[in-house]
């Protein structure tokens, strides 16, 4: 979903302001930084702000945070979490479906987006797939190749409201030496990778 191959010399990629509709999460996916269905994984030292959870898994597959059971057993803490760490095999796990169907939902969504109409430029495997050192507008972005932050900080710009859509169908890799930057008042809330 992070596709614009348009090479600018700066690294920097710019156009037109797209309207791209907000993809629609619900109100408990809306509730996660992370919600997985098949696992998450860290290399420490990442950080996480927000609450993260698997399922219908269970905790085994969130591996890299030394999670820390709380003694309610309804969630976990990591140092590398700013937030709760839920797991369909802890107490209360259950509530985690309404979840991920709401994040099914919203996966079919951004998976229907069309990568072309993101100001008539072709959106496809940015970068050869690596977006570190770049600067993302708002758009729909395609990739049918690994995509990875591993040459820089990775900057999205743009305003409150807009959207950015990430799709790929492979893995997302960032170096732990990399950040990624959200500028000109762009929302992580509005930033979705499918």
């Amino acid at each position: 979903l992070f596709l614009l191959s348009v090479a600018v010399m700066v690294n920097v990629i710019k156009g037109a302001s797209i309207n791209v509709q907000p993809v629609e999460l619900g109100n408990a996916a809306g509730d996660f930084a992370i919600l997985a269905k098949t696992g998450i994984s860290t290399v420490p030292k990442s950080t996480v702000t927000g609450n993260i959870a698997v399922s219908p898994i269970t905790s085994a597959a969130i591996t890299g945070f030394s999670l820390i059971i709380d003694s309610s057993d309804t969630f976990a803490t990591s140092t590398q979490v700013v937030g709760k760490v839920k797991a369909s095999d802890y107490t209360d796990g259950s509530n985690l479906i309404t979840a991920v169907g709401e994040m099914k939902a919203a996966y079919n969504d951004a998976a229907g987006r069309d990568t072309t109409s993101t100001n008539g430029i072709n959106n496809l495997n940015l970068g050869g797939g690596e977006i570190g050192g770049k600067t993302l507008t708002s758009g729909v972005y395609t990739f049918d190749v690994d995509v990875l932050i591993t040459n820089g900080d990775l900057t999205f710009d743009g305003g409150e409201d807009d959207v950015f859509i990430i799709q790929t169908s492979k893995n997302v890799k960032q170096a732990g030496s990399t950040s990624v930057i959200l500028s000109g008042g762009a929302k992580a809330e509005n930033i979705f990778w499918e």
